[in-house]
């Protein structure tokens, strides 16, 4: 089977890909199911090769402006994120934010997170019907009010950005149908205006902490950051701070409710909660793809990739490499060595890391306290998001006895 056979829209595909993946693999690291279509690379080392090349980059002509969006004249010429960028761009960016996610900086939050975390299963449970939806009540607001307070968003404002980034993110697949891809582009003018009016009021009145103050002081220390790539840089803190996060939370979760014997060893073993993180990274990771063009002819896995051509790293299947893992279709809490790839590798490692790796364990670790007879609920059975890029779900019940 090639992958111009696999249906990536079908129930069976959104539902469950990875026998679909363990199908490529057989065949080989690197497939191109089309004569002049993108690469995929399939394998953890062919995955490991084409984020890690050095000629293997997001894009050529990546930091042009762009005008705003119709009819929103006034917002400064716009330019691609970091996640878009190349060096020396890339670092440039990078080092502008990178001290917020330093692992001292990371845990010096370790107490808030805690707290929200038990506030929010606090709220879960006094409502008194021994269930919930483990995305809207607990996995999706505990990263969105992480990374706000970062920000120093209002808390007001918080499920105004929850809704705004989860139509944004879908925006990152192509595939989507027209409708999504509208809704998703109203979002992204939505969220630019806000963050264009809280710049705004900020440089007005300095003072209010959080990573956009950073991010206007580096503004105006010269030419670090144009207006515009203060916008974008916002915009992209809020979504991969904490889409990303929601789904690791609960698809983790899931899978561990799935695998009864593994949620057992963690109650019996709350130590391997950080090795079990690792794990469901592994298992179920919430980038699934993530592409780069080739800037010259480059050697991938024995083919030979020509300047130009895209190659997707499929980290959803690399990270489920029968070479790399021995049974790595059995989730195992206390795996190692994990050397998974849910955050990238080479220069564009996800900046994030440590900070996602708390909240995981957190979230994990307050769960199996709190619910130690947690079950997934019938009554509201998971809804996946449809998304090739960013797989999650954007429902899944359970309940506690």
């Amino acid at each position: 089977m090639g992958v111009d056979t696999i249906d990536v829209r079908s129930p069976a595909f959104v539902a469950d890909p990875y026998p679909h993946y363990a199908r490529l693999r057989a065949q080989g690291p690197m497939h191109r199911p089309e004569p002049d279509g993108d690469w995929w690379a399939v394998g953890h080392g062919a995955a490991v090769e084409v984020l890690s090349d050095r000629h293997m980059v997001k894009g050529r002509g990546g930091a042009q402006e762009m005008p705003p969006p119709p009819g929103h004249e006034h917002l400064p010429p716009l330019r691609p994120s970091m996640l878009m960028r190349d060096p020396p761009d890339h670092t440039r960016l990078r080092g502008l934010v990178n001290r917020a996610f330093t692992p001292g900086a990371v845990a010096a939050l370790r107490p808030r997170i805690e707290a929200l975390a038990d506030e929010l299963l606090d709220a879960a449970e006094s409502r008194g019907r021994g269930r919930m939806d483990l995305i809207g009540d607990f996995a999706g607001p505990l990263p969105a009010i992480v990374i706000a307070e970062l920000l120093g968003v209002p808390p007001g404002d918080r499920p105004r950005f929850q809704e705004w980034s989860r139509d944004v993110v879908l925006l990152l697949d192509s595939t989507q149908p027209e409708e999504v891809r509208v809704a998703g582009m109203a979002a992204r003018v939505a969220l630019l205006e806000y963050f264009h009016a809280l710049l705004r009021e900020r440089r007005r009145s300095p003072g209010a902490g959080g990573l956009i103050a950073d991010l206007l002081e580096a503004e105006e220390a010269g030419d670090r950051l144009t207006p515009g790539e203060v916008l974008t840089m916002c915009m992209l803190l809020l979504t991969a701070g904490h889409e990303t996060t929601t789904h690791l939370i609960g698809t983790g979760t899931r899978a561990l409710l799935r695998q009864r014997d593994q949620w057992a060893r963690l109650l019996r073993q709350p130590e391997l909660v950080p090795d079990a993180v690792e794990e469901l990274l592994r298992f179920e990771p919430p980038v699934h793809l993530d592409g780069r063009v080739a800037s010259e002819d480059v050697e991938i896995a024995g083919h030979t990739v020509r300047e130009g051509e895209w190659v997707l790293a499929v980290i959803g299947s690399a990270n489920r490499d029968e070479t790399v893992w021995p049974d790595p279709e059995r989730l195992d809490v206390g795996r190692r060595p994990n050397p998974h790839l849910a955050f990238g590798r080479g220069i564009h490692f996800c900046l994030g890391a440590p900070l996602a790796r708390m909240e995981g364990q957190i979230a994990l670790a307050a769960l199996l306290r709190r619910f130690p007879r947690l079950e997934p609920d019938p009554a509201l059975p998971a809804e996946w998001n449809r998304n090739l890029v960013i797989r999650g779900m954007r429902r899944f019940g359970v309940r506690w006895s």
